[in-house]
């Protein structure tokens, strides 16, 4: 699966801020841009088995996440 995301700079958190335009409320941060992007896949992991859990979205392979595009 394949999510775009927003990123952008906090200069009060000095760090990025991740968004998931496409899971309302999904979202993560982190110092560098690396470590943002890894953060939101796990926020992604953990969106997607709530809603799973909750019978709210079908959802076939959690472990297959990718984010492909970002949005800078």
């Amino acid at each position: 699966m394949t999510y775009k995301v927003v990123i952008t700079y906090d200069a009060e958190y000095e760090g990025y801020v991740v968004d998931v335009p496409e899971l309302t409320g999904c979202m993560s941060e982190g110092k560098t841009i690396d470590e943002a992007l890894s953060n939101v896949k796990d926020a992604i992991k953990g969106w997607l088995e709530v809603e799973r859990k909750h019978g709210r979205s079908e959802v076939a392979h959690i472990e297959d996440i990718l984010v492909g595009e970002v949005t800078v």
